[in-house]
């Protein structure tokens, strides 16, 4: 009986382990970022919060930087990456589940520096006197993949950890301008009213949906299966764009 009892409460520690979720995070407004109370908030986080709830898993979330994030997945480290673009690259080691919102990629610059800057597509960056800044280990698109293998290209792009190194760069004038969503920019700028330091740049970059990633080196098929069936259910019911709907209205 003894042994019974040992073996259903490994199984019950078992299972209240496997239904916490480790999750990575980091600075990202209006997606991911904490408030002056040091609660974490965000559309990102609200979002997934209600998709915990719907599939029956809880969270311990982790902060830390994108690179490094990824790596975790890859190792089964961390089991799930919040605001993620499919790739193929990624697609080696994580799986995706259906997408949850939108992304679109452009650039900024200084206020009135726009029309200064010739750049029609892309690639003109190859032969220009620019510097662009972006972040380390984020996904720009397919067209950014191919040029960023060419040194004519990676010779005006610098990394950065995240959205505030780039507009400390920026403002001091080390980058002509830094490759970011415009709802995070627009969120930065408000918070730390900065609204006129920057312009959005006519050229076009990246758009793409937005998915969960989940290693699957630390995360079954089934709990992926669970994790899409609850977004699927928070679509259906309307709930998700409320969500969404609520944070466009904030910023």
């Amino acid at each position: 009986m003894k042994n019974i009892l040992i073996v259903f409460c490994l199984m019950a520690n078992f299972n209240s382990y496997a239904k916490e979720l480790h999750v990575g995070w980091e600075l990202w407004y209006p997606y991911q970022y904490r408030n002056s109370q040091q609660e974490l908030l965000g559309l990102d986080f609200e979002i997934f919060n209600a998709i915990l709830a719907k599939a029956g898993y809880s969270s311990q979330y982790t902060e830390l930087p994108w690179k490094r994030h990824l790596h975790y997945i890859k190792t089964g480290e961390m089991d799930v990456a919040m605001g993620a673009s499919l790739s193929e690259e990624r697609q080696r080691y994580a799986d995706f589940t259906q997408p949850y919102r939108k992304e679109t990629i452009k650039l900024y610059v200084r206020k009135g520096k726009a029309n200064t800057m010739q750049i029609a597509k892309l690639a003109d960056i190859s032969n220009s006197n620019f510097m662009i800044g972006i972040e380390s280990g984020y996904y720009y698109g397919d067209e950014y993949k191919e040029l960023m293998k060419t040194t004519e290209f990676q010779e005006h792009i610098l990394e950065v950890v995240d959205i505030e190194e780039n507009v400390t760069l920026l403002l001091k004038g080390h980058i002509d301008g830094f490759l970011v969503d415009p709802v995070t920019i627009k969120a930065f700028s408000s918070k730390y009213q900065m609204n006129g330091e920057f312009e959005q740049h006519s050229l076009s970059i990246y758009q793409s949906d937005i998915h969960i990633m989940l290693s699957n080196k630390s995360v079954t098929p089934e709990v992926v299966e669970k994790i899409d069936n609850a977004i699927g259910e928070l679509k259906k019911s309307g709930e998700l764009e409320s969500i969404i709907n609520k944070w466009s209205r904030l910023n």
